[in-house]
């Protein structure tokens, strides 16, 4: 087994569960000093033990925080830079998809919320230890649904109207023009920051706590017999926050370790520098409730 992660600090969100989990086994057998963040005590405490057992790796630790909170957020940021000077990976992973939109805890629609501005918080809270450590790499959790999305920022982070997997997309749109965005702001560092489809997962994903309505859960049920195992989903990712090949990757979409055209909003480099002002804006005032 080889240890070349030995040394390297990684976060990764999403990772009790699916290919954020099959993706932290494999960082961990690697020898990575990983810490999860989780929004349910007993289910993260669950999967580090297992992933001790699994692993031999005694560099395992997590964080509890309700990604749907920006305040949370930036608190569980706070306590990472607290035990780590560094942060060579980011995973950006956590996500869920509901049966309708609707309002989170911060007055912010929640699948925005979840998708895309807790990537957001949780990136830019993080961004000194990203830039001060050599080679650092953000990865986040897209998905083809974003040729789909159709983002408005006058209306997407507080409407409901329309359907949940209309919402969906639209975050996984987000997903993109955040990570290009990410990337023109971190292009006079080492870092990269790229995002990628993991295609459809055998997993739990489906709601955060949530009906995802019939329909939408007849789609993963009738997809179930082709869809791809968690470790199948997770190889771009790990491909992506390891490899020495992936390193020359900036601001891409992936999928299946090769480079996308996304959609076209998701080429508009004004709508991503836009996002990212509108999320500044959205993080703060969530922050100040």
């Amino acid at each position: 087994m080889t240890h070349d992660l030995l040394g390297k600090t990684f976060l990764v969100t999403g990772g009790t569960d699916g290919i954020g989990k099959a993706a932290a086994t494999e960082f961990a057998r690697r020898g990575a000093s990983l810490t999860l963040v989780g929004r349910n005590r007993a289910k993260t405490e669950r999967t580090i033990a297992d992933l001790t057992a699994a692993t031999g790796n005694p560099h395992l630790d997590y964080l509890i925080c309700d990604l749907s909170r920006m305040a949370e957020i930036s608190r569980a940021a706070e306590e990472f830079k607290a035990r780590h000077d560094r942060l060579d990976v980011l995973v950006n992973n956590a996500g869920a998809m509901f049966k309708t939109p609707l309002i989170g805890p911060d007055g912010i629609e929640l699948t925005f919320a979840l998708n895309h501005l807790a990537y957001f918080q949780l990136t830019t809270s993080l961004l000194d230890l990203i830039r001060k450590t050599p080679g650092a790499r953000v990865v986040s959790t897209s998905s083809a649904m974003q040729a789909r999305g159709a983002l408005d920022l006058g209306k997407t982070p507080t409407s409901t109207e329309g359907s949940g997997m209309r919402a969906y997309a639209t975050s996984k749109l987000a997903n993109v023009l955040f990570t290009k965005e990410l990337q023109r702001r971190l292009d006079d560092t080492g870092a990269t920051a790229n995002c990628f489809h993991p295609g459809t997962i055998r997993s739990q994903f489906g709601g955060f706590g949530a009906d995802v309505g019939f329909w939408i859960g007849l789609a993963f049920t009738l997809a179930k017999p082709f869809a791809k195992s968690p470790e199948q989903g997770a190889d771009s990712l790990v491909w992506l926050a390891t490899a020495p090949e992936a390193a020359s990757l900036k601001g891409q979409y992936i999928a299946n370790r090769r480079p996308l055209t996304p959609q076209k909003q998701a080429m508009d480099a004004q709508l991503a520098k836009d996002l990212w002002a509108l999320s500044e804006k959205l993080c703060a005032q969530a922050k100040a409730r």
